[in-house]
């Protein structure tokens, strides 16, 4: 019989095979380049730009999605309740309170943001305040709270680092195809030929595919962070039916933000640009799971509250 627990421990699993299959690709894509020019500078020339990019982004990451979102620190005195829920959360999930941001945006939605959980942030829409009751609110600041806990940010963080990899490695080869100087194998004459054409074709397809491939997985391991957010919210409020219930307003309203970024989509515990945005293939490139599949996950087959086991 399946439970938050099991849930849980399942995504944990997802996500690592997730990113174990992510290295795959940079190390296969890398080797192959490497290979190809006969030069292993090119993958240490990646890997330290690739990194020096990120590393700027993932300190600063906090100050650039709010910054992106239009969030405002939010004021003690003309927000108690979510600063009150906010602390009693922080305290059983045993972390720091983060600081509160609120956007003036009609939409109900939330994110979390900050490299490590001393320098955590959450901010609400002002939509998401006016909607919700406690029990509502509440589950939403623990799935934000779990984002926190679990270190997504880190882990997005080096999610971003080897899809710049990617994204380098293909340019670098791209580049390379089109000038000429790869590495001559087999000798003079037709087979020589033949296999550098071979090769050619090759690269040219893996090049082709590995970025989107990236993506997909980049998009998969968001959307599973999503769901062990969901999972460890549920157990930090021990009321399951309060986030449940958050989620299926917030999909009534399916309304986009008015600051809705690519960058900083998935962030937030729905697509601020609303379902209607990913239709057809385009479901492929969505950053979260559908909100039919959180709920019962949360409530199990009966999402009426009768358990969580399915």
């Amino acid at each position: 019989m399946a439970t938050l627990y099991t849930e849980q421990d399942k995504n944990v699993r997802r996500t690592w095979l997730l990113m174990a299959l992510f290295l795959a690709v940079v190390v296969a894509l890398g080797s192959f380049i490497s290979y190809y020019y006969g030069n292993p500078a090119v993958l240490i020339i990646a890997v330290v730009f690739a990194l020096g990019m990120n590393v700027v982004g993932y300190w600063r990451s906090d100050k650039i999605a709010l910054s992106l979102a239009g969030a405002v620190p939010a004021d003690p005195a003309a927000y108690p309740d979510l600063f009150r829920l906010t602390e009693n959360l922080a305290i059983t999930a045993g972390l720091p309170c983060p600081r509160l941001f609120v956007i003036n945006d009609p939409s109900p939605n939330a994110f979390a943001t900050g490299r490590d959980k001393d320098h955590a942030a959450i901010a609400v829409t002002s939509g998401l305040l006016g909607m919700m009751n406690d029990n509502e609110l509440s589950g939403v600041l623990a799935h934000e709270l779990s984002h926190v806990g679990n270190r997504d940010i880190l882990l997005q963080s080096a999610v971003v680092v080897l899809v710049g990899f990617i994204a380098i490695l293909a340019n670098v080869f791209t580049r390379g195809l089109w000038l000429g100087g790869g590495r001559k194998r087999g000798g003079n004459g037709e087979g020589g030929g033949q296999l550098g054409a071979i090769l050619a074709v090759i690269g040219l397809i893996f090049v082709i595919l590995s970025p989107i491939i990236a993506q997909l997985i980049q998009l998969a391991i968001s959307r599973k962070r999503e769901f062990l957010a969901d999972a460890d919210g549920a157990l930090l409020t021990r009321y399951p039916e309060g986030l449940a219930s958050a989620l299926r307003k917030i999909s009534a309203c399916d309304r986009p933000m008015a600051r809705a970024n690519n960058a900083t989509a998935h962030l937030f515990i729905s697509n601020p640009f609303g379902s209607q945005a990913y239709k057809g293939l385009a479901k492929l490139f969505m950053t979260h799971p559908p909100t039919e599949e959180r709920i019962k996950a949360l409530m199990g087959e009966r999402a009426e509250g009768e358990g969580i086991s399915n």
